[in-house]
């Protein structure tokens, strides 16, 4: 069975191992040349104010997306290409009456495609992973956040939980609706939509977020709040008007939302221009550096930086569960498939 699978998806196998290739050989080679170009920078200089490292940085970014995307599309087109024809293409022709009718039990035929799949499938997404995730080492250093919903998926562990998940998916589809084509279509379609409902409505719940005050200019290294300026009701400044400060939790995913939010007083009170504590009239906003001298909040939900391995374990397992559930469904109804 291993000889057969590997003669019918070689193509495919030949096709990602030559991409893989190329890939490592660029990403290795540019990424060498990224290191060099910002040794020697202090490790606490941030990209907005050093113009070495910002212009070092933003010359290798296009590299950088592209891997990234590589690595985001690799499961769902696996997914189309090597599963869904995995049993489609079979019925679609007509040779699984050839298949099933020899000596080889159809749970033994099934088990040894998906698995030898899966395993390849794993194999190159992981690779292209950790490759983006080596040559994304001196970004992530600097920008502080690969625990970001866009960027989680792309590192880590989590990939390989997508290209199982994928190719289980495919191949229980290709065996529901037996044409190829659709199937392909149709994996990518489902696989796109659990990509997008995991991180809104299922990632934020692994663990229950911390909420805390955040402090303003003051805050522990942990936190960093910054004015930035007062909401306008009726497109004016008023009393009414709130103090607005923006937030950021370093290497940690903040849930609150990243747009300006209203400053509070230790006691958590939403703070006006007029019940600020800083001299200023009800139409001009008050002195930044009294500000600067007075103990505001901001009310931040979010994951700290120290649960990023638990949730790429999570939502990894979870994927792997999704994949074992697939491969049993489709195992349940190929035994019953006329």
């Amino acid at each position: 069975m291993t000889w057969l699978t590997w003669r019918q998806q070689r193509a495919q196998f030949l096709t990602a191992a030559t991409v893989l290739v190329l890939a490592a050989a660029y990403l290795l080679v540019d990424g060498v040349r990224l290191r060099h170009g910002i040794h020697g920078l202090p490790t606490d200089c941030g990209i907005n104010q050093c113009f070495d490292l910002e212009r070092a940085i933003s010359s290798k970014r296009n590299a950088y997306l592209a891997a990234s995307a590589l690595v985001l599309l690799a499961p769902a087109l696996i997914g189309a290409f090597w599963g869904a024809p995995l049993i489609a293409r079979e019925l679609e022709a007509g040779t699984h009456r050839t298949v099933w009718n020899q000596s080889v039990p159809r749970g033994r035929w099934l088990a040894a495609k998906l698995l030898l799949t899966t395993a390849a499938a794993v194999l190159v997404t992981g690779l292209l992973s950790l490759l983006t995730t080596w040559y994304a080492a001196p970004f992530d250093r600097f920008d502080h956040n690969r625990f970001q919903p866009l960027l989680f998926g792309l590192r880590g562990l989590v990939p390989l939980g997508y290209a199982a998940f994928a190719v289980a998916l495919g191949a229980c589809v290709g065996l529901f609706l037996r044409r190829t084509l659709a199937a392909a279509a149709v994996t990518l379609a489902v696989f796109a939509a659990v990509q997008v409902l995991v991180p809104l409505a299922v990632r934020p719940h692994l663990q229950r977020p911390v909420h805390e005050l955040a402090a303003i200019q003051k805050g522990p290294a942990a936190f960093h709040g910054t004015f930035a300026g007062f909401d306008t009701p009726g497109g004016r400044l008023g009393p009414d008007s709130h103090v607005l400060a923006t937030f950021d939790v370093p290497d940690g995913w903040v849930l609150s939302g990243r747009t300006p939010q209203p400053a509070r007083d230790a006691t958590g009170r939403l703070l006006t221009l007029a019940s600020q504590p800083c001299p200023s009239s009800d139409r001009l906003p008050p002195d930044v550096a009294c500000l600067n001298e007075v103990d505001l909040y901001v009310a931040v939900d979010y994951q700290p930086a120290d649960r990023y391995w638990t949730f790429q374990l999570a939502e990894t397992g979870l994927y792997l569960a999704l994949a074992a559930a697939l491969a049993a469904l489709t195992s349940w109804r190929l035994r019953r498939l006329g």
